[in-house]
């Protein structure tokens, strides 16, 4: 353990399991680790069981390491690195609570997406509203499921920001015997890709609710990780290796995990399930729901029309109703 002086505070944000996971890394490195959550109800729960009642509710933790608050203000004063692992919908409505000058601390997003209301990346909407300077700005990107960190199993996270002794910081309070870490300078590519990933999921369980087998799947794979490559050279040019964990990684196991949501939420809409009765049905968010619209109505406004197949037959599915069998076969010709 480090002693408490020379180390930044860190806090997480949210209550959900991707929140759950990280308050979890960090507590392998940390004496205190801020843990801010809406529901007074899981945070009495944390106190009297130890753990989550929600999500991943295996993790045990030490109460004493944590400090827990229903406050947002309290904790975002107190920590000096702030985490935000906050579903994209819900993040601008959270971020309206504070009154404190966050501007000054280094912000991490854990959010896997596009602040709806605003149709900006997490980090240009930190930087926009809150003055926060690009530098202090970091994204955590997988391929990472919580629920795989839950089970302390392998994992791989990659820490993107353009300040590389803040990258490498955060890093190393997140890595453990069971996390592997690396950094990486492209903060915006690193970010794009991360809500890409999750449209390239819905369209894997749409496929394989559709009954297209694993053949198809690895053809569908392989035209996404084109299409992502395509997309994010539009909105950021720079030199970039899309075949690396942070990209190509994170599309693969979210597209093919069982424990990825967004190929669940995709399965059930290849069966039949309207999207709203499917979200119902999940009780979770799939980001990749938000992301489609967001990406779609980018791709109109900035891309120039972009070749994107895949996504515009996500978007035509979960937002023009069409039928997803149609969609997928005229899609079937557009893909090599």
């Amino acid at each position: 353990m480090h002693c408490m002086s020379d180390t930044k505070k860190y806090a997480v944000f949210g209550a959900g399991s991707w929140a759950t996971a990280i308050v979890k890394m960090l507590c392998e490195n940390l004496d205190e680790v801020g843990w801010y959550m809406r529901s007074v109800y899981t945070k009495e729960h944390l106190i009297k069981e130890q753990h989550n009642p929600s999500y991943l509710s295996s993790v045990e933790f030490h109460i004493e390491q944590l400090k827990l608050s229903n406050d947002i203000n309290e904790i975002a004063n107190w920590a000096d690195v702030l985490i935000f692992a906050i579903p994209s919908a819900f993040m601008h409505a959270e971020l309206e609570k504070l009154n404190v000058d966050i501007s000054q601390k280094v912000v991490v997003s854990a959010v896997k997406g596009i602040i709806p209301e605003s149709g900006l990346l997490v980090g240009e909407y930190l930087h926009d509203v809150y003055n926060i300077p690009f530098e202090n700005i970091a994204v955590i990107a997988g391929p990472c499921h919580a629920e795989e960190v839950a089970l302390e199993r392998l994992s791989y996270l990659t820490i993107s920001c353009a300040d590389q002794e803040k990258a490498q910081n955060i890093a190393d309070n997140l890595s453990s015997n069971y996390i592997k870490t690396k950094i990486s300078d492209d903060i915006i590519g690193v970010e794009y890709a991360v809500m890409l990933k999750n449209i390239y999921a819905i369209a894997a369980g749409i496929a394989h609710g559709l009954g297209y087998g694993d053949n198809f799947q690895s053809v569908l794979m392989s035209n996404a990780i084109r299409e992502m490559k395509r997309f994010i050279k539009k909105m950021h040019k720079m030199k970039r290796n899309i075949n690396n964990s942070a990209y190509l990684g994170d599309l693969l196991v979210t597209g093919y995990s069982v424990f990825s949501r967004n190929r669940m939420f995709g399965n059930m809409i290849g069966k039949g399930y309207t999207v709203k009765s499917a979200q119902l049905e999940m009780n979770m968010i799939a980001e990749g729901y938000y992301a489609t619209k967001s990406s779609y109505l980018l791709n109109e406004k900035n891309l120039k029309k972009t070749k994107l197949p895949i996504i515009n037959a996500v978007y035509d599915i979960l937002y023009d109703n069409k039928n997803p069998k149609k969609v997928f076969e005229k899609l079937t010709d557009k893909l090599d």
